[in-house]
């Protein structure tokens, strides 16, 4: 099982650094763009690069970048309007430029094309910043809470890798992070993006249930983590919600 940052979380933490001098133009570029082509921001005066969007912001006060990652019903990491929120929950995730000074600020919607990625500038209004702490604690219980729900419903038989990696606080792969992003929102992020793909690979596919009830059961226990886990994702690139340095 492979996680890799979504674009967003890519963005959030890098353009943070950026923002805040901890890395150069190029390091910034190339941390956003991992192993994408390109990055093409749209506006009302044509496309322009990360670099020129980013001007822009800066311009404006931004400090930072923060993610969020919306679902349907459940727009975390979002303060609207409609239209901005709307696009970010289709895409699954999303950009705010922090600090500014002008409301609404600024957000941006991500789309692949092939091995580009395309962004689309909407108006944002100022969000609540998320807790990191509060994320971590979160996860952290409705995990057990999981755990001892598929294991009365026997996980271990029907999704034997599942069950171990329920059980497995350390797994995920490890995330590189630029200077400036707290320990503890790395740590966070990693075990968020491992449990998401849990969920998915669980949700994937029904095993061996054998009635309509043992499913309802199964996904009731999963679908919280992986809504949790998105929550604590949110957080752990939000850097409005970091402690301070």
């Amino acid at each position: 099982m492979t996680t890799e940052m979504p674009v967003a979380a890519r963005w959030a933490w890098w353009g943070t650094a950026f923002l805040r001098g901890r890395v150069d133009p190029d390091a910034y570029v190339e941390g956003v763009l991992a192993d994408d082509t390109a990055h093409v921001f749209g506006g009302p005066e044509g496309p322009h690069s990360l670099l020129e969007a980013t001007a822009e912001v800066r311009r404006a006060g931004a400090t930072g970048f923060g993610a969020a990652f919306p679902a349907p019903g459940d727009p975390v990491g979002l303060a609207g309007p409609v239209s901005f929120s709307t696009a970010a929950t289709d895409a699954g995730e999303a950009v705010v430029a922090l600090g500014v000074r002008t409301e609404p600020g600024t957000g941006w919607v991500p789309v692949a094309v092939g091995q580009a990625v395309e962004w689309t500038p909407y108006p944002a209004r100022r969000r609540m910043p998320p807790d990191l702490g509060e994320a971590d604690r979160t996860l952290r219980r409705t995990l057990l809470d999981a755990a001892n729900d598929l294991a009365r419903l026997d996980v271990a038989s029907w999704r034997p890798e599942v069950a171990d990696a329920l059980h497995d606080l350390r797994a995920g792969a490890p995330l590189t992070a630029p200077p400036g992003v707290p320990p503890r929102a790395v740590d966070v992020a990693r075990r968020a993006l491992h449990l998401m793909a849990v969920v998915d690979l669980a949700l994937d596919s029904e095993g061996g249930a054998v009635s309509a009830g043992e499913i309802a059961a199964r996904r009731a226990a999963l679908q919280p983590l992986g809504t949790t886990a998105r929550h604590a994702l949110t957080a752990a690139c939000s850097p409005d919600g970091w402690p301070e340095d």
